[in-house]
């Protein structure tokens, strides 16, 4: 946003390690954040510091990523600012919250869409879905990715692994993400290969699922790994990589997936199908999984869904595309304002 003029400032939690207030031309706000503190709490806290501190600057445009513990005090945005607002996911479907926590963030969700001058949406499904909840249209502007080229068995070597001799997922252990279902799968399918679960099993459900799968020898729960180079090995590496995510717009790990040549079997629903559309496997059910993971192999014979997939990423999904569409609609934004 920087290259294309835009004075831009981004906020920030006062406990993140970067403490300069600049940031390649960019200006870092930082305020205060109790999250670490008192938890969920925090959040509200910290938006609302950060919207307090919106009121005493000269902004044009404000962009929100996200609006769950903002949207409460929208009251207190200031009134020239352009409020510009990513909706992200459903995040009310997400079955791990409570019923009043889902009712919240309905409640958040509606006070956003009444608030926001603009909205956009990540995914196809998003924009859909605002336009039959609440009659209104949104901008598609998807999340990004860059096209991995960099391949090295070496990384292999550090997890004892073999190339395409596994399957694998990337995702948080959250029942919405097919988890149990995928793994249930797997273990009626009595592949050969192992399977890859990378992601923080120290949680309730993570605990769950160690537990029930704990006599699996062939199922290796890795814990997370934020090493992108590693990441997109292991998925370049993959045969099966598996995208149980059911709740959400276009999600990062699916595209980083697509970008790094996997061969991608997804939960099939609008999300992942409007993405993906015929260059993937798609799955419903454990017993679906179990097919899939013994009838399909990463051969010749799958390499063009790979590759349109990299050309989806090159077409559609460059971060140089995403901004540039940002850009469009802030110079929109201006000529109405």
């Amino acid at each position: 946003m920087v290259k294309h003029g835009f004075d831009v400032s981004v906020y920030n939690s006062h406990n993140h390690l970067y403490k300069e207030h600049k940031w390649n031309n960019i200006s870092i706000i930082h305020q205060f954040d109790p999250e670490h503190k008192i938890g969920t709490a925090g959040q509200f806290i910290y938006d609302l510091n950060c919207i307090l501190d919106s009121r005493k600057r000269k902004f044009d445009i404000i962009l929100q990523l996200g609006y769950t513990s903002s949207s409460v005090w929208s009251f207190l945005f200031p009134k020239k600012p352009v409020i510009v607002t990513n909706m992200d996911g459903l995040e009310w479907k997400r079955t791990k919250y409570s019923k009043k926590t889902q009712a919240f963030l309905k409640y958040a969700e509606r006070i956003a869409v009444n608030k926001s001058d603009y909205l956009v949406a990540d995914s196809i499904g998003i924009k859909k879905y605002l336009f039959e909840k609440y009659n209104t249209d949104s901008i598609y502007i998807p999340y990004g990715a860059e096209l991995f080229s960099g391949s090295d068995q070496n990384v292999l070597k550090q997890f004892n692994l073999n190339a395409y001799k596994y399957d694998m997922l990337i995702a948080r252990l959250e029942p919405e993400n097919s988890i149990e279902m995928i793994l249930d799968g797997f273990v009626k399918s009595a592949s050969d290969r192992l399977f890859l679960v990378v992601a923080n099993y120290k949680t309730s459900y993570g605990k769950y699922l160690t537990d029930k799968y704990q006599s699996n020898k062939t199922i290796l729960f890795l814990g997370p790994i934020y090493d992108l180079n590693i990441l997109n090995n292991l998925r370049y590496y993959s045969n099966l990589y598996f995208h149980g995510h059911t709740v959400g717009g276009t999600n990062p790990s699916l595209l980083e997936a697509m970008a790094s040549n996997a061969l991608i079997a997804a939960n099939k629903n609008d999300f992942n199908t409007a993405i993906l559309e015929q260059d993937a496997h798609y799955f419903s059910n454990s017993d679906e999984v179990s097919q899939l993971l013994n009838t399909i192999s990463k051969n010749e014979d799958e390499q063009k869904k790979t590759k349109d997939n990299s050309m989806k990423i090159i077409s559609q999904y460059t971060w140089e595309r995403i901004v540039s569409s940002y850009v469009e609609l802030f110079i929109k934004v201006m000529k109405v304002k």
